[in-house]
């Protein structure tokens, strides 16, 4: 399920070759993506194998804060589960105590992230229960 309106364009495999072959640069630039998206699968696999949950669910929020900094993170719960590998009862209990250390607020449907510094002080391990100054 796609979290935003989309558009799908379908390309036969004959017509991708073809492109490829028309334009090195969308060949590197396939390869840069594809490098980075391992590097991220590679990130979190680490992170599910030794991070606790309350690390991982700061850390994924804090990297979904700063693709849109301005912007309430719009995941539900289960998604939220999903993408840190835990149960939705767990998330749910994880993303209260962090509503509760006020580093974010739950509204419905909605994250906002009160203080991302502590946040990512957390997903780092650290204690984030010192209030910025």
């Amino acid at each position: 399920d796609a979290l935003e309106p989309s558009e799908l364009c379908l390309m036969s495999r004959t017509d991708v070759q073809e492109l490829l072959f028309t334009d090195p640069r969308i060949v590197l630039r396939i390869a840069e993506q594809l490098s980075t998206r391992l590097a991220d699968l590679e990130q979190r696999l680490t992170d599910l194998t030794c991070r606790a949950l309350g690390e991982r669910l700061a850390a994924t929020l804090c990297q979904l804060a700063r693709q849109a900094p301005d912007e309430p993170i719009r995941l539900t719960h289960q998604q939220l589960a999903a993408l840190v590998g835990a149960t939705r009862e767990r998330t749910t209990t994880a993303l209260g105590e962090l509503a509760k250390n006020d580093l974010i607020q739950l509204r419905r449907g909605k994250i906002l992230v009160h203080d991302q510094a502590r946040l990512a002080a957390l997903a780092e391990g650290t204690n984030p229960r010192t209030p910025a100054p």
